[in-house]
This record gives C-alpha cells, sequence and structure tokens, in this order.
C-alpha cells in the first residue's frame, strides 16, 4: 500500500513538504522537489511554521491558529503567481505540511468544456493543458512520460480539432477570443 501512496503523491499536480518541528523537511514529493529547483521557499512558510511548532509547545494552537493557513505570493522569476496551504498534524510528534499550487493558465479554463466541445481525448486534453501553461514539448514528453513525437502528434490532433494551427492561435482562440466561453480573459 506504501508504494501506491507514494505513486499518487507524485503524481499529484501539488506540490507536498512535510517539515518536523526544527524545520527540517522530511518528505518531498515530485511537483514539491522542481518547485524547489526553481525557487526558494518564501520565508513566510518558515516563519509560520516555527509559530506554529512554538504554538503546539505552548498549548495555544487552536487560539492562536483558530481557522486556515495559506497566502498567495508572486515569485522572483515566475510568470505565475502561488498558493501556499499549511495545514497541522499534532499528534506527539507534530508534522507541518505545505501544499503548492501554481496558478496557471489551464486553472482558469473548464478544460472539461474545453475537451467536450471539440473532441479532445483525455490525453489530448492533458497535452493542451501543458501547452496553455507554456511546457515546450520536450516538457510535455518528460511531464506525461511519452516520447516527443508522441507529443507531437497529438499537437497535430489536436491543432486539427480545435481549426489551429499552432499554439499561439489555440491561445488566441481558447482565452483571448471575444466570444470566449470557457474561462475568465486573462
Amino acid at each position: 500500500m506504501v508504494e501506491e501512496i507514494e505513486f499518487i503523491i507524485n503524481k499529484c499536480p501539488t506540490g507536498l513538504i512535510i517539515f518536523k518541528h526544527k524545520m527540517d523537511i522530511i518528505y518531498c514529493n515530485r511537483k514539491a522537489s522542481s518547485f524547489l529547483k526553481c525557487f526558494e521557499l518564501p520565508e513566510e512558510i518558515k516563519t509560520i511554521s516555527r509559530r506554529i511548532f512554538d504554538a503546539i509547545r505552548a498549548r495555544k494552537l487552536g487560539e492562536l491558529f483558530p481557522g486556515e493557513i495559506y497566502f498567495r505570493k508572486k515569485l522572483n522569476g515566475s510568470a505565475s503567481n502561488w498558493l501556499f496551504r499549511i495545514y497541522i498534524y499534532e499528534k506527539t510528534d507534530p508534522l507541518v505540511y505545505v501544499l503548492i499550487f501554481e496558478e496557471t493558465v489551464s486553472n482558469k479554463l473548464d478544460m472539461n468544456g474545453i475537451r467536450q466541445e471539440f473532441k479532445l481525448t483525455r490525453r489530448e486534453t492533458d497535452i493542451l493543458r501543458l501547452v496553455l501553461d507554456g511546457y515546450k514539448n520536450t516538457e510535455i514528453a518528460v511531464e506525461l512520460e511519452i516520447s516527443e513525437q508522441t507529443v507531437k502528434d497529438h499537437l497535430s490532433n489536436i491543432y486539427s480539432k480545435t481549426g489551429t494551427e499552432n499554439r499561439m492561435a489555440i491561445m488566441r482562440k481558447l482565452i483571448y477570443s471575444p466570444d470566449n466561453q470557457f474561462g475568465s480573459q486573462l
């Protein structure tokens, strides 16, 4: 069962970092590792985590942190905003875990509606999502664990089904067109 859970957590589109009381990272999934290769963990996470562990030791966690803990931040070198949610596992050996979400273009669109409208397969929709989020063919291949040629083949099908010729035309059609029905104008 541990292997299955590890597989699920590593395939999750959300970064996960788990801290122990001395801010030691004891777990980091694949998305979080990728995040940490590109960006430094915001100081707010370190500060909040230290305050959480202090509150646990003082037995004042509920009083000092009564609700959800989350924040949005624009990071240097990133075109996107990032969302950070902090959760607390309060047991004899407490843990703080942080979920990291990137605010992407595809998250703002109705990808299921797009899939249905253009009769895209699920895999084509996965590739389209990554294209909209700025991934290159090689990055899509790595992310989806397929060959770059397979990515190109799917893109050709996507272009045909959407009546577009390239990535920019898809962006114009799905994001910037006046009759955009798939989500907010960006």
